[in-house]
């Protein structure tokens, strides 16, 4: 693929920008020297496009003489325009058209009730995505193999689509029953809806999802529907201004939810795809950084300013989920699998009624910020308290942002006498209580899933997730915390270290006793051949693309499946026994038993799976000079609680070396992070920068 690893003519620079809520975080990367070049920015909600292209000015100077746009070779985006437009505010301008007889598909929806049915008597159930007087009925039937019971009524669908025009309805996601089988009808209904609404966003379900369950289905469609305006708007008005700082037209790649990249040319095809854009690439960054220490078993906890997010890390590879919701709407696209906490460094804290100390959710976001920001907070935030116990400097980003000391300790002390406790006590047990919300989240994404939390190392990153590390390493007993070079910059990072990836799945329902081989190797076939093109379009020669096969697989009678992988080769007996052995192995790990030696639990094909890859070329670091032996930079009063106040080391991240090492109690500082470090640790700085943290 030409012009996307940056290694030919002038065109060299790669970089990677990932938009959060209160900060755009920007890598660029030069092959020619293997120096990379982190910077951060204020994010702008209004406009997210003014803090992407200020980010790219802002690091580009950064690279000194000679950098300027002409030189950009590729670009890669994590962004957050999907989820909030699915966050923020009322679902407007959206309709949906399904089969006749099926307008209550989203009311009735899975009748699922949070916590459980203990909470079924309070729980008033939501606001559809779209509501019922938006759901418009066509006829014509499928039956679940795509046969044709009854034909479109093509003038119904003419009619229908003149009705959403008429009403407002500028988005249509399209969902008929048994669609999945065969999309004809679909893309029939497609077509005439743009010729009479050529306004109109579409989205057809065969195209979103070609699986099974019309539910899921349908809101995955209508999710697509809905964020494709502002994912185009957003993305064409990038491409626009890339063009114009680059002069030139460069290679621009967004960042997917499952942990691969796609054109931005093709990324409004399926832009639910990007609904995870941004902790995706953080959990891609933290895998290549751990994988480089020698952890091949990590719990990733990105630490933002409203929110940390969880992943598990198994073998090198983040785990995946094709379960993912995005606020209370389902989106069944293959994503990696995070938790998110609202535990950020916004997180207010509060006095409950009872007179209980109480952090989250509620955040202070960007604007106004923790009281420290001096923007007008009005309440302590998590930040506000490590500032009062001296656990990060009074400045960040190197004094871009001054921090107001006396505001934050004004704002502790405030609540401190709310609650009939002492000041340092107050920040302390706002730490304690983030401390054990991101554990509890960490242990979600194990324990709650059969795994031994203990047999993890973490990796802590993001602007606050180091500030936990040695604590969290305390409470889940784990072996070590892995802090990478520029923390904060992680999420830009990962972006530059995926490929492109395309994933697609088809209904294959078929007793494994009755397996029909060459229709299973027609159903991969034609998955290959539709990867196959679309990585094409992305300029990949065919010998350059790579594929990957997966099954949904079940016992006879269950209700859901299990995901496995399945061999490359011919689709022969072989492969049928290899997928059925790893399906055996894969539900005894999850749920404690098989019925391996169980042959009347027949095994039941469900859905097949492929992903084609369009390997790019990930960065090649300059090595790490050694260590000279850690100096100390200056020292500051830290609260390192039954220890008290203590006079601290403070170093300097950037003069750390390879093979340094320094005991705790100390703090680490560096552009975008800061990692307070306890008595009774010790961190070593490894060959790839990273700090080590583990107990002394």
């Amino acid at each position: 693929m030409s012009d996307t690893t940056g290694n030919g003519g002038d065109r060299r620079l790669r970089i990677g920008i990932d938009t959060g809520g209160t900060f755009t975080d920007v890598v660029a990367f030069d092959p020619a020297d293997g120096r990379i070049v982190t910077t951060k920015t204020p994010s702008t909600p209004a406009d997210p496009s003014v803090g992407f292209l200020n980010g790219i000015d802002k690091v580009l100077a950064n690279l000194g003489t000679g950098a300027a746009g002409s030189e950009v070779a590729s670009v890669f985006h994590g962004t957050t325009v999907a989820t909030n437009a699915l966050l923020q505010g009322a679902v407007e301008g959206l309709g949906f058209l399904t089969t006749q007889g099926f307008r209550h598909v989203l009311e009735i929806g899975r009748q699922s009730v949070p916590d459980g049915y203990g909470n079924s008597y309070f729980w008033v159930k939501p606001d559809r995505i779209v509501p019922l007087h938006l759901v418009r009925e066509v006829p014509g039937r499928l039956d679940a193999t795509g046969a044709e019971l009854r034909p479109l009524d093509e003038a119904a669908v003419a009619r229908e689509a003149r009705w959403f025009r008429d009403h407002g309805v500028t988005s249509i996601g399209v969902c008929l029953l048994h669609s999945y089988a065969d999309p004809t009808h679909e893309r029939r209904v497609r077509d005439i809806i743009l010729a009479e609404h050529p306004d109109c966003w579409v989205s057809i379900s065969s195209d979103v999802l070609r699986e099974y369950r019309e539910y899921e289905r349908s809101m995955t469609t209508l999710v697509d529907a809905f964020v494709k305006p502002s994912v185009a708007r957003y993305v064409a008005t990038l491409a626009e201004k890339l063009v114009e700082r680059a002069e030139a037209e460069i290679p621009f790649f967004i960042m997917k939810s499952n942990g691969g990249v796609i054109s931005a040319a093709q990324v409004n095809e399926l832009p639910v795809t990007t609904v995870l854009s941004g902790p995706a690439a953080g959990a891609l960054g933290a895998a290549v950084v751990t994988k480089a220490a020698g952890f091949d078993r990590v719990v990733t906890l990105d630490g933002g300013g409203t929110s940390t997010d969880v992943a598990v890390i198994r073998n090198g590879e983040p785990a995946l989920t094709t379960e993912g919701t995005v606020g209370r709407f389902p989106a069944k696209v293959p994503m990696i699998d995070i938790i998110t906490v609202g535990a950020g460094g916004g997180s207010i804290a509060w006095a409950s009624p009872e007179g209980s100390l109480k952090v989250g959710p509620r955040s202070a976001g960007a604007s106004p910020g923790p009281l420290c920001y001096g923007q007008g907070g009005t309440e302590p935030t998590l930040t506000d308290a490590a500032l009062a116990l001296g656990r990060i400097p009074p400045h960040l980003l190197d004094g871009e942002v001054p921090l107001d000391v006396d505001a934050a300790r004004a704002g502790i002390d405030a609540l401190a006498a709310e609650l009939g406790m002492e000041p340092e006590a107050t920040a302390a047990g706002i730490m304690e209580i983030w401390a054990w919300n991101q554990a509890n989240a960490i242990r979600q994404v194990t324990v709650r899933r059969g795994l031994d939390v203990r047999d993890f190392a973490l990796t802590a990153f993001g602007g606050s997730g180091p500030l936990q590390a040695c604590r969290l390493v305390d409470i889940l007993g784990l072996p070590a915390a892995v802090i990478p070079k520029d923390p904060g910059n992680l999420c830009a990072m990962g972006l530059l270290t995926v490929d492109v990836r395309i994933d697609d799945v088809r209904t294959f329902v078929a007793r494994s006793d009755a397996l029909d081989l060459a229709a299973l190797a027609d159903v991969y076939g034609e998955l290959g051949s539709v990867a196959a093109e679309r990585l094409g379009r992305e300029g990949f020669d065919p010998g350059a693309q790579q594929f990957l096969r997966a099954a949904d697989l079940r016992y006879d009678g269950q209700a859901f499946e299990v995901r496995v992988d399945a061999p490359a080769g011919p689709i022969d007996d072989d492969f049928a026994a290899t997928v059925l052995a790893r399906f055996h192995d894969e539900h005894e790990r999850l749920y404690g038993y098989c019925y391996r030696d169980r042959p009347d639990h027949v095994v039941e094909w469900v859905n097949v799976r492929l992903t084609g890859v369009g390997p790019l070329d990930p960065p090649k670091p300059a090595p790490v000079p050694a260590g000279t032996g850690a100096e100390p930079a200056s020292t500051r009063p830290v609260y390192v609680g039954d220890d008290g106040w203590v006079d601290a080391p403070v170093y300097r991240r950037d003069r750390l070396g390879a093979g340094d090492t320094l005991a705790g109690p100390a703090v680490i500082e560096e552009f975008g992070s800061t990692l307070p470090v306890l008595p009774g640790f010790v961190v070593t700085v490894d060959d790839a920068a990273n700090l080590v943290v583990t107990r002394a």
